[in-house]
């Protein structure tokens, strides 16, 4: 097929092919057929990367003063601006995602480099008195290093940019390995990053099928941070592998988020935003609201609410703008909510609305699904699902209500519907979660932190402690006086 688009890695500024030449075919999931052919990078082809990273950072990208490195922030947030429709088409054709949604992402894409840029310029350390007249002691902040940055497939750009823009803006390098499913647009990105004139080296991306390239970039001797975003059992491999040589690591892993629905919320902005929560990009989102926790005397009247929309949704070509779901992303992932939506019905849940394929659409679509009367230890209360399944549970009082918010491995987010503002407050200050949105839910900046507790990960991306989690401490001793001391006692 010769119409394919071809990508190659994108090591030193330049596209270049994998090591050993060989390559694989990028899956429309909509239409089934290969769309791009992709290198398929090796751990040769890591370390090729990984060297390029290092060379950079010891000399052209680590000469620069900050105030450049913002500048050369700010140029890419101009290119990444006018590419954002190419960008979003991209992503749209590797993870069969709405086209309004990718491009939306896309566009909202520069907010973060140029937040990023202004803070490039804002690294400074300390001085600090001590109990030690003879000393002048200050703080030095300086880049991490090399940072491996693994991504996954839902959404590629976004995930990559909280970790890429604050890397850079704190001076560290890159080498990113996108998910294998969707490797597009992150070659795209790396084009634009040696447009806007970034030395070589600086931003890496090896491209790769299966595991052999993450694994190898996450092992590396050469990198002194991983920043991980995917699944909790490859982010644990991941964090064993830094683990072996003292590597940092950042991880934002799954969720079983809830939304809390209390007797005295508005309904119709309720049910829109758990249907947001959920069925927006077919459920395959680490923040999608899972969980339907609502008080039992509403319960009823708002899951028919949410039942009646979900059986509106339009399924379709998801470049088509009336589309409001497209297919899930990978076969794979198409079985695993099948088998989760099998294994529902098993353990005794009621099926409210979907629960299975759209088999007349072709491809990996999946009906909005909303299950009811599931035991406590059901897998679809538990486990994350990644797909439009959403698990109702009933509460009779607050505590109940935290209690059930709180009952999981996760802690990614959660909302809170009332309009007891009280109420409201009090419920998001009990709530293990990294985000809670109180009457609205699925809404990020780059202004503010984002994460998980518990199994949902360690570390924030956005907001300006997360240019500090690329950084280092050094601490700088000068004596002035001159003197000499005993050697044999701690000075």
């Amino acid at each position: 097929m010769t119409d394919l688009e071809s990508l190659g890695l994108v090591i030193d500024g330049r596209m270049v092919s994998a090591g050993d030449g060989r390559t694989y075919e990028s899956v429309d999931p909509f239409t089934g057929r290969p769309w791009a052919r992709v290198a398929d990078g090796t751990a040769e082809d890591v370390d090729r990367a990984v060297r390029s990273a290092r060379t950079a950072l010891e000399g052209p990208w680590g000469a620069l003063t900050p105030p450049e490195r913002g500048r050369l922030l700010a140029r890419l947030a101009d290119l990444i601006e006018l590419s954002a429709e190419r960008l979003g088409l991209w992503e749209t054709r590797d993870s069969g995602k709405l086209l309004r949604e990718m491009r939306g992402q896309a566009e909202a894409l520069p907010e973060w480099y140029r937040y990023f840029a202004g803070l490039a310029d804002k690294v400074q350390g300390d001085v600090i008195p001590t109990a030690k007249p003879q000393f002048l002691v200050y703080t030095q902040r300086v880049p991490v290093g090399v940072v491996a940055a693994i991504t996954p497939w839902n959404s590629p750009l976004l995930l990559l940019t909280w970790k890429l823009a604050p890397a850079l803006a704190a001076g560290c390098t890159v080498v990113v390995k996108p998910s294998d499913h969707t490797p597009a647009s992150t070659v795209a990105l790396a084009q634009l990053v040696t447009e806007a004139g970034f030395p070589p080296g600086v931003v890496n991306v090896v491209t790769g099928w299966g595991p052999e390239t993450g694994r190898a970039l996450a092992a590396h001797p050469g990198v002194d941070k991983v920043a991980f975003t995917g699944s909790n059992e490859v982010g644990r491999s991941v964090a064993h592998a830094a683990a072996e040589r003292f590597a940092r690591v950042a991880l934002e892993l799954g969720g079983k988020s809830a939304q809390l629905v209390f007797p005295d919320a508005d309904l119709d902005a309720a049910a829109n935003g758990v249907v947001s929560g959920i069925f927006a990009a077919a459920g395959q989102t680490c923040m999608a609201g899972s969980r339907l926790v609502v008080h039992r005397s509403i319960a009823d009247e708002l899951v028919d609410r949410i039942v009646r929309r979900a059986e509106s949704i339009v399924f379709g070509d998801p470049t088509d703008e009336c589309t409001e779901m497209g297919p899930l992303a990978t076969d794979g992932q198409y079985a695993k909510v099948l088998d989760h939506l099998d294994a529902a019905r098993a353990a005794g849940a009621t099926v409210a609305t979907g629960g299975g394929a759209v088999p007349e659409l072709g491809g990996y679509f999946v009906r909005p699904t909303v299950l009811r009367d599931l035991p406590d230890d059901a897998r679809a209360l538990n486990e994350e699902i990644f797909g439009p399944v959403l698990a109702v549970v009933t509460f009779d009082d607050e505590d109940e209500a935290v209690r059930i918010a709180n009952s999981t491995q996760y802690g990614l987010a959660a909302a809170v519907w009332t309009r007891d503002i009280h109420l409201a407050h009090r419920t998001a200050g009990r709530l293990r979660v990294g985000s809670v949105w109180i009457n609205a839910y699925r809404t990020v900046a780059p202004q503010v932190p984002f994460g998980g507790f518990g199994a949902s990960g360690i570390g924030r991306e956005s907001g300006i402690d997360a240019v500090k989690d690329y950084l280092e401490t050094r601490s700088v001793w000068v004596e002035l006086s001159g003197t000499t001391r005993d050697p044999f006692t701690l000075g």
